[in-house]
């Protein structure tokens, strides 16, 4: 599905989505570039597969997130089960269209805006906003250079 450029049209025009997954500190971990018009529930086993997080103590570094919190594009059933079947609980909030209802804590949802933070972090870089870079994988190590600045 990924392109040689990664670019294709969505809502906002023609452009490039990022799908980035962070740690809680709202620092960036991994991300992957898909065309405009791929939806969320495509590349998110991916994603969830890329990247570890450091423990506090000794050991080695986990895979798996203990929680994943999300906006609504990442509410499909296919997300929940794939959530449900490794043990990592969900703070996802559910469409207006979806059957089911569960338990949702608003206070745990609230600071998922460590994640839109981490968005737009990378973004202050002009490089990154304005997508100079034609070839996907130019722009993947624009976005790299951009996150390890991030980290330091």
């Amino acid at each position: 599905m990924q392109t040689r450029e990664a670019l294709g049209r969505s809502h906002g025009g023609f452009s490039t989505k990022i799908h980035l997954r962070c740690e809680g500190n709202g620092l960036p971990i991994t991300f992957l570039l898909m065309v405009g018009e791929c939806h969320e529930a495509v590349v998110f086993e991916r994603l969830m597969e890329q990247g570890v997080v450091k423990r506090a103590g000794a050991g080695r570094p986990r895979l798996r997130p203990k929680r994943v919190s999300g906006d609504k594009a990442y509410s499909s059933g296919k997300i929940r089960r794939y959530l449900r079947r490794r043990g990592i609980r969900i703070t996802i909030p559910r469409k207006a269209n979806e059957r089911h209802r569960g338990q949702f804590d608003k206070a745990l949802y609230r600071q998922r805006n460590r994640v839109e933070r981490c968005f737009n972090r990378p973004k202050q870089y002009r490089r990154i906003a304005t997508r100079y870079e034609k070839q996907a994988d130019n722009y993947l190590a624009m976005l790299t250079i951009a996150s390890i600045l991030l980290w330091l």
